[in-house]
C-alpha cells in the first residue's frame, strides 16, 4: 500500500472524513461562489430578465451534468473499490475509459443543442421577454459542453486515489477565474450574458488544463494512456450502473425545473422564474458543504468495503450522518433567518425579492433532513449498489416532487410549486431511513464474521 491507501485503511474515520471532505468543502464552496457572483453579476449587471434566460438554460446544462457526473461518481466508486483491492492497473484502464466515453457523449449532446436551440428553451419555459437572454448564455455554453463535463468527471476520479487537494485546486482555479472574467466581460465590456458564458467556459478550460496535467505529469497514483481510450462493455456497465443514481438525479431535476419554469409561467408571471433561479443559487451554495461531506465520505466508504473493513465502513456511515445533518440544519436555519437579505444580494427588483421571500419561506421545511438523504444516496453508489441508489433519487424528484408540482398548484395556485419541496425532501427522508436500516443490519453481519 502507498501513503494515501494506508491513511484509507487506518487514520481514525472521524478524522479521516474531515481530512477528505475540508479540501472538497473549500473548491465547491469557491464554485459555488463562482454561482452566486454570477447570478449578482447578471442580476445587478444585466437586468432581472437575463437572470431569468440564465435560469432557463439551467436544465439543458444539467443533461451534460448528469452524463458528466454519472460517469464522474459511477468510475469513482469502482475505482475506489479497485484500489482497496489492489488492483491499480485495472483501475488505470478505467479511468481512461470513463474519460473517453465522457467525451463522446457530451459531443453528441453539444452538437444536439446547437442544432434545436430554439425549440428546447422554448419546451424549458422561456417566454418571448426571456428567450433572447437564453439564446446569448446557450449558444456560447455550448460548444464549451465537452471540457466542462470534462472537468466535472474528472474531479471524482481524482478524490477516488485519495487526492482531494488536487481536485479542490482545480476547482478553485476555475471558480476564481470565472469570477475575475465575469466582472470584466459584463461590467467592463458590456457583454451581457455572452460574456457571463464566455466566463464560464475560458475557466472550465483553466480548470481541465490543470486536471490533464496532473494526470499527464503529476503525482497521480493513476495515469491517462492513449492506448487505454476504448471501451469494455463489462467497465462501462459497471460505470454506468453504479452512476444511474446521480444520472437519474441529474435528467430528474432537468425534468424538474422544466415543469417548474412551465407551471410558474402558467399560474405567475417571468418574475417567479428569476426569484426561483435566485434561490436554487442560494440553495446550491448553502448545501456545497454538504456535498463536500458526500464527497468525502464517497471515496473511503468505498475503499474500506472493497477492502473488507466492514467496521471503518459502519463508523464512515454514522459519521458522515451527523456532519451531514448538522450542515443541512445550519443551512436552514440560514433560510429561515435572512430570505429578505438573501433576495437583496441578487437584485433590487422589488416584484422579485416579494415573490422570493415567500417561496423561500415556503421551500425550506425539508432542509434538515436532506443531508441525511444525500449521504444514503452516496453511500448506496460507493459500495456499488446501484439499484438502492435509483430507487432513492427516484423516490424523491419522480414519484413524489413532479406529481405534486403539477397537481398541488391546481388546488392552491402557484405556491403549490413551493409547498412540493418540503412536502417530497420528508418524503424521501423517511425511504432512506428504511434502506439505510436495513443496510446496518447486513454490515452488522459482515462485521461479526470481520471480527471472528
Amino acid at each position: 500500500m502507498d501513503e494515501r491507501q494506508q491513511m484509507m485503511a487506518n487514520y481514525p474515520i472521524n478524522k479521516l472524513i474531515l481530512k477528505f471532505s475540508i479540501p472538497a468543502i473549500i473548491g465547491m464552496l469557491v464554485n459555488a461562489l463562482y454561482n452566486v457572483a454570477d447570478g449578482i453579476f447578471i442580476g445587478k449587471g444585466v437586468g432581472a430578465l437575463a437572470l431569468g434566460g440564465v435560469t432557463i438554460a439551467m436544465p439543458v446544462m444539467m443533461v451534460m451534468m448528469a452524463i458528466a457526473l454519472m460517469v464522474g461518481v459511477g468510475a469513482s466508486s469502482v475505482i475506489s473499490r479497485r484500489i482497496g483491492e489492489g488492483n491499480i492497473e485495472g483501475a488505470q484502464k478505467l479511468l481512461a475509459e470513463a474519460i473517453f466515453f465522457n467525451l463522446i457523449i457530451n459531443l453528441i449532446i453539444s452538437i444536439i443543442i446547437l442544432i434545436f436551440m430554439d425549440e428546447i428553451l422554448i419546451l424549458c419555459g422561456a417566454t418571448p421577454n426571456i428567450l433572447p437572454y437564453a439564446k446569448d448564455y446557450m449558444k456560447i455554453i455550448a460548444f464549451g459542453i465537452v471540457i466542462n463535463s470534462f472537468a466535472m468527471s474528472s474531479n471524482h476520479t481524482i478524490r477516488a486515489q485519495g487526492n482531494a487537494k488536487t481536485a479542490m485546486i482545480s476547482m478553485v482555479i476555475g471558480a476564481v477565474v470565472n469570477i475575475i472574467l465575469d466582472y470584466i466581460l459584463i461590467f467592463v465590456f458590456k457583454m451581457g450574458v455572452t460574456g457571463a458564458a464566455l466566463a464560464t467556459i475560458i475557466a472550465q478550460t483553466f480548470s481541465a488544463i490543470w486536471i490533464l496535467m496532473y494526470y499527464l505529469k503529476g503525482n497521480s497514483m493513476l495515469k491517462i494512456k492513449i492506448s487505454n481510450m476504448n471501451f469494455t462493455i463489462k467497465n462501462i456497465k459497471e460505470i454506468v450502473s453504479v452512476g444511474m443514481a446521480t444520472f437519474f438525479r441529474q435528467i430528474s431535476g432537468s425534468l424538474l425545473m422544466i415543469i417548474v419554469n412551465n407551471t410558474l409561467v402558467a399560474y405567475g408571471n417571468d418574475y417567479y422564474i428569476v426569484a426561483l433561479g435566485i434561490i436554487n443559487r442560494v440553495m446550491m451554495f448553502m448545501f456545497m458543504p454538504l456535498y463536500g461531506i458526500v464527497q468525502g465520505f464517497q471515496p473511503i466508504a468505498g475503499f474500506n468495503y472493497g477492502a473488507k473493513k466492514f467496521k471503518r465502513v459502519q463508523e464512515s456511515l454514522k459519521y458522515a450522518n451527523i456532519y451531514a445533518t448538522i450542515l443541512s440544519v445550519g443551512g436552514f436555519l440560514v433560510a429561515l433567518i435572512f430570505p429578505t437579505q438573501v433576495m437583496k444580494i441578487f437584485t433590487s427588483d422589488k416584484t422579485t425579492i416579494d415573490i422570493g421571500v415567500d417561496a423561500l419561506s415556503m421551500m425550506i421545511w425539508g432542509l434538515p433532513v436532506v443531508g441525511i438523504q444525500a449521504i444514503g444516496a452516496s453511500w448506496f453508489q460507493a459500495t456499488g449498489k446501484a439499484t438502492e441508489s435509483v430507487v432513492l433519487t427516484i423516490s424523491r424528484q419522480i414519484i413524489m416532487l413532479i406529481p405534486l408540482v403539477i397537481i398541488l398548484p391546481k388546488f392552491i395556485g402557484v405556491n403549490g410549486v413551493f409547498y412540493s419541496y418540503p412536502i417530497s425532501d420528508i418524503g424521501s427522508f423517511l425511504i432512506t431511513l428504511v434502506l439505510l436500516a436495513k443496510e446496518n443490519i447486513v454490515l452488522k453481519k459482515h462485521r461479526i464474521k470481520e471480527e471472528f
